[in-house]
């Protein structure tokens, strides 16, 4: 099994939204995917309790069975969007996947 987390710091503003809205339409954006890529088992995205400089605003949380199913996600023309999107409105990225 392999889990895949994403950290993302985002732009005050970008795309003619609030941070806060950006951040509310990446949730609904990487949610979908669940329903479109059969290699994501489980997939959770939230948001920090606290705010502060060194807290990222968006968190992604998705596990995949092996690592051909990463990749097949990452490659997904779906998933492909949301990153074109993600793009726009963020400033840092972070990411860690591990095998467990």
């Amino acid at each position: 099994m392999i889990k895949h987390i994403v950290l993302w710091k985002l732009k005050e503003d970008e795309a003619g939204w609030s941070k806060q809205e950006n951040a509310f339409e990446l949730k609904r954006r990487l949610e979908a995917l669940k329903n479109k890529i059969p290699e994501i088992l489980e997939l959770e995205i939230g948001f920090p309790i606290e705010k502060g400089e060194t807290v990222s605003d968006v968190a992604l949380y998705s596990l995949f069975e092996n690592k051909e199913g990463l990749q097949a996600y990452q490659k997904h023309p779906d998933h492909q969007k949301v990153v074109e999107f993600v793009k726009q409105i963020a400033v840092e990225r972070r990411v860690v996947d591990y095998e467990i």
